[in-house]
């Protein structure tokens, strides 16, 4: 299942944006994190397909979720302009980041190209 994360465990699960300048990830798995809202419907399509993935790639990486209007610190260190807009971070390369409601085969491709998980 996702994790929702706040500012203090973005942090400390994903990038301390505040203390550190370069990037350095701080999980132990690759991970996809789901910028979003609750009133936002094409946030509301991807959902699901995202809460697949992580049952089907449980242990293998680790799915985030933002909410852009709780956690605006967040957001605005990533600059995101449009949501859903997805971060998905590799074990030891620079993360990559996806925009709109993109579909569940295209993401299972993300998974398996950009994070290498299979």
């Amino acid at each position: 299942m996702s994790e929702h994360l706040t500012k203090a465990t973005f942090a400390e699960k994903v990038f301390d944006y505040e203390k550190n300048s370069e990037w350095k990830f701080e999980g132990d798995v690759p991970a996809i994190v789901d910028f979003w809202a609750e009133w936002c419907g094409p946030c509301k399509m991807i959902s699901p397909a995202l809460e697949e993935i992580s049952r089907e790639f449980a242990g293998k990486l680790n799915v985030y979720k933002v909410n852009v209007d709780e956690e605006t610190d967040v957001a605005s260190a990533f600059g995101i302009q449009s949501i859903p807009s997805l971060l998905f971070i590799p074990m030891n390369e620079k993360p990559r980041m996806a925009a709109g409601a993109v579909p569940k085969a295209s993401l299972v491709k993300l998974v398996k190209d950009v994070l290498k998980v299979e």
